[in-house]
């Protein structure tokens, strides 16, 4: 749908003499048989003639020539009224070329020009500057990205060193894009990034955060990983999990290898697509290991390390700006992924407990990748999910039997008692020892005396 409303949009350009392509991103994934997630067009019409041509339009960067072209309402599925910038929509920019990037970002100021070519120029890889006539398929190829998409190879436009200070986020970029088509950096490429690297710092944490998460979510985490250490980005952007190298670990429960070698393997089990929470939450558990590492007389040990963990990720949750609900649910993921190991021990109460951790099905998953990284005993993951098709969610969530008003109606002065008397109630609810208010209360006048 929004392919055939990109082409719509090119022939009303066309109608009144503009010339107008589909550009970047689109036309490489079209020429891999892979389904675009979005299209942009390029055309020599100006900002002010585009939004003249098309009055539903948001001039989000017309200063640089782009303006975002909303999909029709009556186009959207689910009738989706949602706002102009969560819409599908097509970004339609003029071709121009770029005079300066003092902030490493954004061109300082944009020429408006007549001739593809120039707009091509100021691209960032061969494989992202085609242009497609959808009406003949003619591929308008002036990089040779056809050459280097057969050839598996990510490449700058032009002086990579350029490219990259003109926007240091590419340098990421480039890694996710060699991870996710399992492509290689071209030589003089990677050098430039592996000369730059300490640059990136100059980017907003949201970015850098953005571009991690996508390389963690594509399928291809591992690579990504093993890319931005290779670029000596990793030691830039996450520090803390450049440090895992070399961290050994005992043989008998990781036959694998060192942190490094686990966490990334880990990675390859995640679930595609997988939820960023989840993913960062992978990257992240055994992130208090490097830390806590001493040899001890029976074993490796690491005491301690989830504790030391979740500070950690909390302190990079903050850095990376995650909000409150992902960073949540991150550090949840690291503070209790060692408790499976627990799980045949657990009273029935417990276990239902921990069963109803909020989003358990990325516990669950973390489980099972930890698991599959390391020993590769999936008996815990297989019990659990035993136990989520046994248990019906009414008896790992079970209506109270006794709030506070019913302790003070029973004549219990409200204090802090009160949390206790409440916990002690439902762990026997959990445990099927009770079953109804009336006996709820007799417990509690029984093990909590007034």
């Amino acid at each position: 749908m929004l392919k055939d409303f990109a082409i719509s949009i090119i022939q009303v350009l066309r109608q009144r003499g503009f010339p107008a392509y589909l550009v970047g991103g689109c036309v490489r994934d079209l020429l891999l048989n892979r389904e675009p997630t979005d299209y942009d067009v390029a055309t020599s019409a100006t900002p002010q003639q585009v939004m003249e041509l098309f009055p539903e339009t948001y001039a989000v960067g017309a200063q640089f020539g782009v303006v975002l072209v909303p999909l029709p309402k009556n186009q959207r599925s689910n009738g989706d009224e949602s706002a102009p910038q969560k819409s599908p929509a097509v970004e339609v920019a003029t071709f121009r070329s770029d005079l300066g990037y003092s902030d490493g970002r954004r061109p300082d100021e944009v020429r408006f020009s007549q001739d593809p070519r120039e707009d091509v120029a100021r691209r960032d890889f061969t494989i992202n500057g085609m242009m497609l006539d959808p009406a003949s398929g003619e591929v308008l190829d002036f990089v040779s990205g056809r050459k280097d998409l057969e050839a598996g190879i990510i490449r700058t436009i032009g002086d990579p060193e350029r490219r990259f200070a003109e926007d240091k986020l590419r340098m990421l970029r480039a890694v996710r894009f060699a991870a996710r088509f399992e492509y290689e950096i071209e030589a003089e490429t990677l050098a430039a990034i592996q000369r730059r690297a300490q640059e990136i710092q100059a980017v907003s944490r949201e970015r850098v955060r953005d571009e991690l998460t996508r390389m963690l979510t594509e399928g291809h985490a591992r690579r990504a990983f093993l890319l931005l250490d290779e670029s000596g980005l990793l030691k830039e952007v996450l520090p803390e999990i450049s440090v895992m190298k070399g961290v050994e670990q005992p043989p008998e429960f990781h036959p694998e290898g060192d942190v490094f070698v686990h966490t990334l393997l880990l990675l390859d089990h995640l679930p595609n697509p997988c939820p960023a929470t989840l993913a960062w939450g992978a990257l992240l558990h055994d992130v208090g290991k490097p830390a806590t590492f001493r040899v001890a007389p029976d074993r490796i040990r690491f005491d301690g390390h989830v504790d030391v963990g979740v500070k950690i990720a909390e302190e990079i949750c903050e850095r990376l700006r995650f909000s409150k609900h992902d960073a949540g649910q991150v550090l949840a993921l690291v503070d209790n992924h060692m408790r499976f190991g627990h799980v045949s021990r657990m009273k029935e109460s417990t276990l239902k407990k921990f069963l109803r951790l909020p989003a358990f099905d990325e516990h669950l998953a973390l489980h099972r990748a930890d698991s599959l990284a390391s020993h590769g005993n999936l008996s815990t993951y297989e019990f659990l999910q035993k136990k989520l098709i046994e248990i019906p969610p009414e008896k790992i969530r079970p209506t109270r039997l006794l709030t506070g008003d019913d302790l003070i109606a029973a004549g219990y002065t409200p204090g802090s008692k009160f949390r206790k008397i409440l916990e002690a109630v439902e762990d026997a609810q959990l445990e099927g020892r009770l079953l109804a208010r009336e006996s709820a209360l007799e417990f509690v006048r029984r093990q909590f005396p007034i």
